[in-house]
């Protein structure tokens, strides 16, 4: 069987609709038409000023196979500022050449979306990699370029720019797989959360002033939460937020932190926005539906005590405020 053309690999590789897929496709890719022993792929996460790299595939020339690294906390990630060239490569945008410390030529590359810098490649070779490799490099990266702003626009609220609902649907399998190999203590965390009274905005207001609400409500939960975590407009007025391995008190402190950083913004027009969220913890086991009914179930549960607060279907549970039964779905009853 005649191997591959370089065209015939690049149109392979961006076939692929799921990001993760598409990292080993451009990995692989590289590895097979550069002179090159090892090649990594990046993702930027940021945390407010803190700027880290997690690894999502690497692979090795050599090796039988490579599968992608085991998911670790944003804290234990290295940090941009801890290499100087990392650094330089991510903001001045383009290549840069270092040494290793195993004493290995690498070139990192920039690998951007139509808006900004999301990730680095790294290619690491004995000798250091040809002139017309890197030109290989920086076109076949900018041909993903195109490909990641077609997959954002599909994937994207168009007024928000959050992730939208079917995006959600499309990768809660992984998100429940991710939270089933994290620590018991430092589990995912799903919540809801529904701006209060959005209605009466809309009715006293317009929907030109209810669609700012949404739009500053969406840029303050972005501020609220770190990079590693996700954030959906569910449809309406409904948000969702995925929190990446969180404590059961980090989990509150954070959810309330977003519900506070809300309360206390000052909207054009309307003035004081509330917001209501009820979270759940996601377990390996859990069908989307069924978590989305349990932090329902505690949104619930806080619009009808007050609204402005956030509410642990687990604690409710706990508490007894909430019921939970037991089988295939999960039914809940409020007493």
């Amino acid at each position: 069987m005649p191997t591959p053309s370089l065209i015939d690999s690049v149109a392979n590789t961006t076939s692929h609709r799921d990001r993760d897929d598409l990292d080993v496709a451009i990995v692989s890719l590289l590895l097979q038409f550069l002179e090159a022993d090892h090649v990594t792929l990046y993702r930027l996460a940021e945390d407010g000023e803190a700027k880290r790299l997690r690894c999502t595939v690497s692979m090795d020339r050599f090796a039988t196979h490579a599968g992608q690294p085991p998911i670790s906390a944003f804290e234990d990630l290295p940090t941009l500022d801890a290499n100087p060239f990392w650094r330089e490569c991510i903001t001045e945008q383009r290549p840069v050449k270092y040494p290793n410390a195993a004493g290995k030529s690498c070139t990192a590359f920039p690998v951007a979306n139509d808006r900004t810098v999301i990730g680095m490649l790294e290619v690491q070779s004995t000798t250091g990699l040809e002139s017309r490799d890197a030109i290989l490099v920086e076109g076949i990266l900018r041909i993903v370029k195109n490909h990641l702003a077609l997959l954002d626009y599909g994937e994207s609220d168009t007024l928000t720019g959050l992730l939208n609902r079917k995006t959600f649907d499309s990768r809660f399998g992984k998100l429940r797989a991710v939270s089933g190999a994290q620590s018991a203590k430092e589990p995912s965390w799903l919540g809801i959360v529904d701006i209060d009274k959005f209605k009466s905005i809309n009715d006293n207001y317009g929907h030109l002033f209810g669609d700012e609400v949404l739009l500053l409500v969406a840029r303050l939960l972005k501020q609220a939460f770190r990079g590693a975590d996700q954030l959906f407009r569910f449809g309406g007025e409904e948000f969702i937020i995925v929190l990446d391995r969180a404590t059961v008190p980090g989990a509150h402190i954070a959810f309330n932190r977003a519900r506070s950083m809300v309360e206390e913004c000052r909207f054009p027009q309307v003035g004081k926005v509330t917001i209501s969220l009820g979270y759940t913890r996601i377990d390996q086991k859990d069908a989307a539906g069924t978590c989305i009914e349990r932090a329902d179930a505690a949104l619930y549960y806080a619009k009808h005590h007050g609204r402005n607060n956030i509410q642990s279907f687990e604690l409710l549970v706990e508490a007894g405020e909430l019921k939970a039964k037991t089988g295939g779905v999960t039914d809940v009853e409020l007493f």
